[in-house]
C-alpha cells in the first residue's frame, strides 16, 4: 500500500472510483457523472489551496483517495476544514479507508489546522464508523436537506479537534 499526493494524472482512476457513488448512491450528492478534466480542476483547486489530496494504491492501482477543503470562505474559519474520503467499492472493509484519514489527519495537523469536519450522508453505516473510529463526534444532522433518486436525504456532521493553530496570523 502506497500513500502519496494526488497528480493530475490520477484523475481518471479518481473520476472511476467517484462517478460510481454519485451515478449508483446517495453517498455524493451530485447527479451527473464527472469527467476527468473536471476532477483534474477539482485536484488542483485544493492543492492550489495548499490543502492535502491524497492517493492510496495498492499493487499500483488506485484504489482509493481523501482530501480536504475549507469548511467556509470567511477568514475566521480558516483553521477549520471539511474532509472525504472515497474507496473502490470492492475494497471496504480492507482499513484502507483508516490509512488514508490517518494520513490526511496528519497533515492537517502538521499544517496547523484545528477542526475537521466530516458530512455523512445518511444513512451509511460504514462512513460513520470510520469517522467514529477516527475520534470524529457527531455534533449535527440535518433532516432532508438534500433530494437525490427520488427520495429526500439527511446530512451528519461529524467534527474532530486537532492541535491549536500555531499562528493567529495564519
Amino acid at each position: 500500500m502506497t500513500i502519496r499526493d494526488a497528480v493530475a494524472d490520477d484523475a481518471p482512476a479518481i473520476v472511476a472510483i467517484y462517478n460510481h457513488y454519485v451515478l449508483t448512491t446517495s453517498i455524493s450528492f451530485e447527479e451527473q457523472a464527472v469527467t476527468a478534466a473536471e476532477m483534474q480542476q477539482r485536484i488542483a483547486d485544493v492543492q492550489r489551496g495548499g490543502l492535502p489530496w491524497l492517493v492510496l494504491e495498492t499493487d499500483g492501482v488506485l484504489v482509493g483517495y481523501a482530501y480536504a477543503t475549507k469548511w467556509r470562505v470567511r477568514h475566521a474559519y480558516r483553521f477549520s476544514v471539511e474532509s472525504s474520503v472515497y474507496l473502490a467499492p470492492d475494497t471496504a472493509g480492507k482499513g484502507l479507508g483508516t490509512a488514508l484519514y490517518q494520513q490526511l489527519l496528519a497533515r492537517l495537523t502538521a499544517s496547523g489546522y484545528h477542526l475537521v469536519i466530516g458530512g455523512v450522508a445518511l444513512p451509511n453505516a460504514a462512513s460513520v464508523a470510520l469517522h467514529e473510529k477516527m475520534g470524529f463526534e457527531k455534533v449535527a444532522q440535518f433532516r432532508q436537506v438534500g433530494f437525490k433518486f427520488g427520495r429526500w436525504i439527511d446530512v451528519g456532521y461529524w467534527e474532530k479537534s486537532l492541535a491549536a493553530p500555531t499562528s493567529a496570523t495564519n
